[in-house]
């Protein structure tokens, strides 16, 4: 086990921090134990790692195990938003001024790992979070290897690039993931050196978005975890612009609407849209939710 304690400056939340990186109450690389520590697991340039987060009193104190043990550990301060630079955001509606305060610990977090992110915001193209958390669930426990050191039971580590090319289709139908879903993620772990060297968040929209199956969505989901992109606003998203709409005018809009809205915001356009979802406003139901299909009995 190796460790590292680091002293932010400055109030920080881990749980919001960290809150992105997890994919479902049932994710294998993310547990939270009986005492509040965060456990992740990671595919890092050195290997796989185990990380444990805690608090006390101020200082985040990390925890580590696996060949990744050191990456994870260096890496830490940026996956809790160190790095993110508020410069210039400055709040224009009071409802997201009201949040701010109350969430004075917000910080977007990087975790410097392309693939980690990809797979699972291919999965949730275009379907509700339940199906996607499935399939997901399914994937690494088939796939990913045990989390190093004494990690909650169940933990995965995700499966390495070549891995994803080679998973036939039964599996992927198995797993609930059609064939489109599918191809898109086996295409790009064929990329994977090539995204995961990109060097800045414009370098690698560009490359994502050269892929078949990677729109403007899915680049924005990978760049807002992978680089913690404070701009990078999931156009696209089924219920974002709805949100976004109601929170700020107290009606629903469109993407174009949304866009409009959060121009004042350009440069720090996701840190608004994540106020926007804190805030809690949501526009009334006037239908039945979307239901999770089951591709496994097509």
């Amino acid at each position: 086990m190796k460790e590292r304690r680091w002293v932010p400056e400055g109030p920080l939340d881990v749980g919001l921090a960290l809150a992105p990186h997890k994919r479902g109450g049932g994710d294998p690389t993310w547990r939270q134990s009986g005492d509040g520590a965060v456990w992740r697991t990671s595919r890092t340039p050195d290997g796989p790692g185990t990380l444990r987060v805690s608090v006390e009193a101020g200082v985040v104190h990390g925890q580590a195990w696996g060949p990744g043990a050191e990456w994870v550990l260096e890496s830490l301060p940026g996956l809790l938003g160190a790095f993110d630079d508020i410069s210039g955001f400055i709040v224009k509606h009071d409802v997201l001024a009201d949040v701010v305060r109350k969430n004075p610990g917000l910080r977007i977090g990087r975790t410097g790992l392309v693939m980690e992110a990809l797979v699972p915001a291919v999965l949730e193209q275009k379907v509700v979070g339940r199906e996607a958390w499935r399939a997901w669930r399914w994937l690494l426990t088939r796939y990913g290897e045990p989390a190093p050191g004494p990690a909650p039971e169940g933990m995965r580590v995700v499966p390495e690039a070549g891995v994803w090319r080679q998973i036939p289709s039964w599996h992927w139908h198995r797993a609930g993931a059609e064939a489109v879903r599918a191809r898109t993620i086996a295409n790009a772990a064929w990329h994977a050196a090539k995204l995961e060297a990109a060097a800045t968040t414009e370098e690698l929209d560009r490359l994502l978005r050269a892929l078949p199956g990677i729109g403007v969505w899915t680049s924005a989901e990978v760049r807002q975890r992978a680089f913690g992109d404070p701009d990078a606003v999931s156009v696209g998203d089924f219920h974002l612009a709805k949100l976004v709409g109601y929170a700020l005018t107290g009606e629903k809009t469109d993407d174009h609407g949304m866009l409009r809205l959060l121009e004042p915001y350009r440069g720090h356009r996701h840190r608004a849209s994540v106020l926007v979802w804190l805030t809690g406003l949501r526009p009334p139901a006037r239908g039945p939710r979307m239901p999770a299909r089951d591709y496994r009995s097509f």
